[in-house]
C-alpha cells in the first residue's frame, strides 16, 4: 500500500501510488480538481504527496501525450484570432501548472523537435528556462552558467530611463541616462517587457585589443570624443526633505531663516542661498555645508522653571544642509503637507555625471570593468573607413570566462548596424551564427568579425587583425563620485575617541588585518605605529597596584586613589579603547592590574 500525504500530513493509503497519481492528474486536467493541486510520487519510498499550500512557485508547461504536444496548430490559430485565451487552455488540460515537487515526475522537452514517447511535458517557450533579466542576455545559450548569473545581476544595476515621470518624482537614488538606446541585438524578453519604453544602455563600437597595458584586469579604455559627444552621460537626483514637527506642550518646528541668537547658528555664508521663507531657490549651485532648508526647533530639554517662563525664546538650529563631499544644482522645490497636516518641504538636487576614470561599465554577459584611461580621439586606433572604437576591451577577459555570447553579440551587432535591422538573440531560439556571418560577408566585411586597424599615434597598421563590432554597453550606478573618500584629521567618536565611520560622517579609512600584512611584507612595519595611533593617549599608572592613577592639574601632582599620594606613578602610552576596556573590567569587579617593566 502507498502512503498518501496531504500538505505533509498523513491522510490514508492507496493500492497503487503510480496509477493513482495518473488518475488524479487526468481528473485535474478534466477540471474535476483544482488547477493549483500538485501531485508528486516518490517511487523509492512508495509515498504520494498532494500539495495545495500557498506560496509555492508554479510554472506552466504544455501537456504531451504519446510523444505529441496537446497544443495543436488549431489552438494557436484560435489564440491568434482571440477565440481562445490562456485560461481556456488550462481548463482544457492543454497546460499544466507544475511545482518543484511534481516537476520531479515530469520529463520536459525544450523544443517540439525533441519530443519522444517518454516525454510528459513541453516548455511553453525555451525562454521559460531562465528569468526575465537572464532572458535579456543575447545568445545566452553560448555562455557559461555562472557568467549568465552575473550578467543578469549586472543588468539590474544599469542606469537607464527608469520612469517617464521621473521629473515629478522624488526618488532616493535616481539616475537617468541622457541618451538611452534600444539594443541592436535584442531578445524576445525585450519585446515582452517593452524595453523600448525604458532602455538601459547604449550601442557602442568595441575593439578587443590591449592598449599600452591600460586595460589589464577587466579595465576598459574609452574614447574621449565619445564621452564629449554624450556617451554614457547621466544625471543623479537626490531629495532633501524637512517637515515642521509638533512636540508636546504646543511646541513646533519652524521652517525659516534662523535668527542670529539661535543656539547652533552657523555662519551667514551658509544661509546665503535661502529666500525669506527659509527655502532655497531652484537652479542654485550648492556645495557641501550649504543650507538648503532653514529650520529651527524648540529646545530639547526644558526645566520645570522654563515651562512657566513664557518669555523664554531660545531655539536650536536644525537646518538641512549638504553632507561632506556632496554638490549639485537645486532642480525642484515642493511645498506640501504630510499625513498629520504639518508643513513639508522637499528639495530635489541634480548633479550631472560625466564618465570618468573609475566608473563602472558592463556588457550583458557579466564582463564588467572600470574605465582606466580616457584616450584623445586622435590617439585611438582606426579602421580604413575611419571608424574608431568607443571602448577598447581586454582580450584576456574572454578565455577564462568563456563568454562566447559576448563575441557573438559583437559580430551580430556589427551585422545589424550595417544591415539596418535588429537581430534576434533569444536564448535557444536565436538567429544562427553561421547565417549572421554569411550576411556580414555579403556586406563587405570579413565574416569572422576581424578588421585591419591602424595605430592612432603612428599611423602604422597593427600586425594582427582586431576583432571589432557593435555591442550594447551599460553604465552601472557604481560611480567614483559617489564613493571617493579621503580624510586627514576630522571628527572622532565620544566614547572611544577613534575616528567616526562612513563617508557621510567624514570618517576614517579602516586599516584591517590584511592591510597590516601588506605593510609588514613591504618592509614598512614601523608605519603601523603611525596608522594605529588614532586614539593614542598617555595615562598615569600606579606602579604598586597597577591601576590608572589621577593627575591633579591644580597642584601639578599625580596620586593613586588606592595607594595614596606617595605612590610611584608612571606615564604609559596606550590606546584610549584599551583604557576604556580597563574601566569596563572595573565595572564588572575585575581587577585589571598593569605590570610595568623597565623604567620611564
Amino acid at each position: 500500500m502507498t502512503d498518501v500525504f496531504m500538505r505533509a500530513k498523513f491522510i490514508g493509503t492507496v493500492k497503487n501510488g503510480a496509477e493513482y497519481r495518473k488518475q488524479l492528474i487526468e481528473d485535474r486536467r478534466a477540471g474535476k480538481l483544482p488547477e493549483q493541486l500538485n501531485i508528486h510520487y516518490d517511487a523509492k519510498r512508495d509515498e504520494l504527496f498532494l500539495e495545495t499550500s500557498p506560496g509555492r512557485g508554479l510554472r506552466p508547461a504544455v501537456v504531451v501525450r504519446d510523444g505529441k504536444s496537446a497544443l495543436t496548430d488549431r489552438h494557436l490559430e484560435q489564440l491568434r484570432k482571440g477565440e481562445l485565451a490562456w485560461g481556456d487552455l488550462v481548463k482544457q488540460g492543454v497546460i499544466d501548472y507544475l511545482d518543484a515537487a511534481e516537476e520531479e515526475n515530469a520529463f520536459i522537452a525544450l523544443d517540439p523537435a525533441d519530443l519522444t514517447p517518454e516525454h510528459t511535458h513541453l516548455e511553453v517557450s525555451s525562454v521559460d528556462l531562465v528569468g526575465i533579466t537572464t532572458g535579456l542576455v543575447p545568445f545566452a545559450h553560448h555562455n557559461q552558467g555562472a557568467r549568465l548569473m552575473q550578467g543578469s545581476k549586472n543588468q539590474k544595476q544599469a542606469i537607464g530611463f527608469y520612469a517617464a515621470n521621473y521629473y515629478a518624482r522624488l526618488d532616493m537614488d535616481a539616475n537617468i541616462l541622457h541618451y538611452p538606446q534600444e539594443p541592436l541585438v535584442h531578445t524576445l524578453i525585450n519585446d515582452i517587457i517593452d524595453t523600448a519604453k525604458h532602455p538601459f544602455g547604449q550601442n557602442v563600437v568595441v575593439a578587443i585589443m590591449s592598449y599600452k597595458g591600460y586595460n589589464m584586469e577587466d579595465a576598459i579604455i574609452v574614447n574621449k570624443a565619445s564621452v564629449e559627444r554624450g556617451l554614457a552621460r547621466s544625471s543623479y537626483y537626490r531629495p532633501v526633505a524637512a517637515e515642521e514637527l509638533r512636540y508636546s506642550g504646543g511646541l513646533v518646528d519652524e521652517i525659516a531663516v534662523p535668527d542670529k541668537d539661535t543656539k547652533g547658528y552657523r555662519t551667514e555664508h551658509d544661509y546665503r542661498l535661502l529666500e525669506p521663507d527659509g527655502i532655497i531657490y531652484p537652479e542654485a549651485q550648492v556645495v557641501e555645508g550649504d543650507v538648503i532648508i532653514g529650520k529651527t526647533s524648540p529646545p530639547r530639554f526644558l526645566s520645570a522653571m522654563d515651562e512657566y517662563n513664557l518669555a523664554t525664546n531660545y531655539r536650536r538650529e536644525s537646518s538641512m544642509s549638504l553632507k561632506h563631499g556632496e554638490e549639485g544644482v537645486v532642480d525642484f522645490v515642493m511645498m506640501t503637507e504630510n499625513e498629520e497636516g504639518n508643513k513639508l518641504v522637499q528639495v530635489r538636487l541634480r548633479d550631472q555625471r560625466i564618465p570618468m576614470i573609475g566608473d563602472k561599465f558592463t556588457s550583458r554577459h557579466g564582463q564588467k570593468g572600470v574605465i582606466s584611461l580616457i584616450v584623445p580621439e586622435n590617439d585611438m586606433p582606426f579602421s580604413a573607413s575611419g571608424i574608431k572604437p568607443d571602448i577598447i576591451f581586454n582580450p584576456h577577459g574572454i578565455p577564462s570566462r568563456m563568454t562566447v555570447s559576448h563575441m557573438i553579440e559583437l559580430v551580430a551587432g556589427k551585422t545589424g548596424a550595417l544591415a539596418g535591422r535588429t537581430i534576434n538573440g533569444t536564448i535557444f531560439n536565436s538567429e544562427k551564427e553561421a547565417d549572421i556571418r554569411k550576411e556580414l560577408l555579403g556586406l563587405g566585411f570579413q565574416e569572422n568579425g576581424v578588421e585591419l586597424l591602424y595605430n592612432g599615434e603612428t599611423g602604422e597598421p597593427f600586425m594582427s587583425r582586431i576583432f571589432v563590432g557593435n555591442q550594447y554597453y551599460l553604465r552601472l550606478k557604481h560611480m567614483v563620485k559617489n564613493k571617493v573618500h579621503s580624510r586627514a584629521r576630522g571628527p572622532i567618536q565620544l566614547l572611544t575617541r577613534q575616528p567616526t565611520e562612513g563617508k557621510a560622517k567624514e570618517g576614517g579609512l579602516r586599516l584591517g588585518e590584511m592591510e597590516k600584512d601588506t605593510f609588514v611584507a613591504h618592509g614598512a612595519s614601523l608605519l603601523l605605529k603611525e596608522r594605529f595611533d588614532s586614539d593614542r593617549v598617555v595615562v598615569p599608572v600606579c606602579e604598586q597596584c597597577g591601576l590608572v592613577a589621577v593627575y591633579d592639574a591644580r597642584r601639578d601632582k599625580h596620586h593613586c586613589p588606592v595607594c595614596g599620594e606617595n605612590a610611584e606613578v608612571s606615564p604609559i602610552e596606550m590606546s584610549y579603547a584599551f583604557k576604556l576596556l580597563l574601566d569596563e573590567l572595573k565595572s564588572l569587579t575585575v581587577y585589571p592590574r598593569l605590570n610595568l617593566q623597565g623604567k620611564y
